[in-house]
């Protein structure tokens, strides 16, 4: 404790503590811009190899070392550990269709927009990429896209064969949309929020029932972030870009289908529930009316009753309280 406390001073204590109170001035990040960047960059990479290692080992284990149920559980295990490493800062979106919505709604100013989504895209990448290195030595650079042995899936998501553009599409729209719909609500404190310190646990768990739910059809991308750094990773790093034209182009639908979703999904929110709650000062003012109206019937209702007994009983209440006793 006595070494600790020299932390908060530079000019004294013995010349370790100076030496690292020097230290962290220097690799501390004074611009905030910068700072939630690399926030979510970190954010975005714990969620991401998360769930990309899971997808590596159902689909290279042929579902000995896991199963769908691992990559659902995986990537919301990693968005909640993403949220507990980035939060802080910058509130660890990790999604850009998040960000974008979020300066929709005046809760993200738009000049961090570009480095929010940065970040982001960083993050992704580096997991893509920290993911290939273990992948690459199982395959012994044997790397194709679709089939029995494709492997891009792991990183980036496609359509399943039965799926149409437009329906591969609506899903994404719907799902999206679902995500940002229960996210607000999850935060909104004027309604029935989590309890603090559940957020992140909860917003996790939503992604896995979305993945239960309506990932079958198109990996529910739900997350330009999630999708398009690993997809030119793969692109790079020897799929080359058959990613881009796999799925009949599919690679545009996860990053214009959340964007719009997210959308939809404020819009359904904000329409059905936030716009009917008033601010909580003034549910608290009104709360407080409503309490002291309350009490104000209740005493006229007892004074009432008082006066209507003195009426029918003609003895005078001194006499009738001495008689009493």
């Amino acid at each position: 404790n006595a070494v600790c406390s020299h932390d908060r001073d530079s000019t004294s204590g013995p010349p370790v503590c100076r030496m690292r109170v020097d230290v962290r001035k220097w690799l501390t990040i004074h611009n905030s811009i910068v700072r939630e960047s690399l926030a979510e960059a970190l954010g975005t990479f714990v969620m991401m190899l998360l769930g990309l290692g899971s997808c590596a080992q159902v689909v290279l284990g042929r579902g000995e070392f896991g199963m769908y149920l691992s990559i659902n559980l995986s990537f919301g295990l990693g968005v909640t550990m993403g949220i507990h490493t980035a939060g802080g800062i910058s509130g660890a979106h990790m999604n850009a269709a998040i960000s974008f919505i979020s300066c929709v709604l005046g809760r993200l100013p738009w000049k961090k927009l570009p480095a929010y989504i940065a970040g982001q895209f960083l993050g992704s990448f580096l997991a893509a990429a920290t993911v290939f290195y273990a992948l690459h030595s199982y395959t012994a650079g044997n790397l194709t896209v679709s089939g029995p042995t494709g492997t891009a899936g792991i990183f980036a998501t496609y359509p399943a064969p039965y799926m149409s553009l437009l329906g591969g599409f609506i899903n994404e729209l719907i799902c999206t949309a679902m995500l940002v719909l229960c996210v607000l609500a999850i935060y909104d404190k004027n309604n029935n929020a989590a309890l603090e310190g559940t957020q992140a646990l909860l917003t996790g768990l939503l992604v896995v029932v979305l993945g239960m739910t309506m990932g079958m059809n198109t990996g529910y991308a739900i997350n330009p972030s999630r999708d398009l750094p690993p997809r030119l990773f793969t692109a790079i790093a020897g799929w080359g870009l058959e990613v881009f034209r796999a799925g009949n182009y599919w690679w545009w639908v996860p990053i214009v289908a959340p964007t719009l979703g997210s959308l939809l999904g404020a819009s359904v929110y904000k329409i059905c529930v936030d716009f009917h709650n008033p601010p909580r000062p003034e549910r608290k003012a009104s709360e407080d009316k409503e309490m002291t109206e309350s009490r104000t019937a209740i005493c006229n209702i007892s004074q009432e009753r008082l006066r209507k007994e003195d009426q029918m009983d003609p003895v005078p209440p001194a006499r009738r309280l001495s008689r009493q006793l």
